[in-house]
């Protein structure tokens, strides 16, 4: 079994910042590929930013140049930085781990945190 646990999100104003942190447990043998997805009121789950094992990232087209992503390996976490929020990035935001192997095999579902909501708003 893997576990997500994120932390960070809350209320800023237009314009600010904020960081979004996830760490992966269980007995994980190697993670390949983590990320974020955000779901806002009324719309389908959608993806944020992804980075693999090797340090490839990939950001949907609204973040780019604004948020980054970036994973520490060893200790199987990644953190998002978001910098000149907008109000359309409000949203509930949810961590993601897929290709896993764990000490009991490779395990082919996806895997999601609880969510953390991110408010912008003036």
């Amino acid at each position: 079994q893997v576990h997500l646990v994120e932390s960070g999100g809350g209320l800023v104003q237009p314009g600010g910042s904020l960081r979004l942190s996830c760490a992966a447990s269980g007995s994980i043998l190697s993670l390949n590929s983590m990320g974020w997805y955000r779901q806002a009121p009324g719309k389908e789950r959608e993806l944020v930013a992804g980075i693999t094992s090797g340090g490839v990232t990939n950001y949907a087209d609204p973040v780019k140049g604004r948020f980054t992503l970036s994973r520490d390996n060893a200790e199987n976490t990644v953190n998002l930085q978001m910098n000149s929020l907008k109000p359309e990035d409000t949203a509930v935001y949810y961590c993601n781990a897929k290709d896993i192997i764990t000490t009991y095999g490779r395990l082919i579902d996806d895997y999601w945190g609880q969510g953390t909501q991110v408010t912008v708003s003036s």
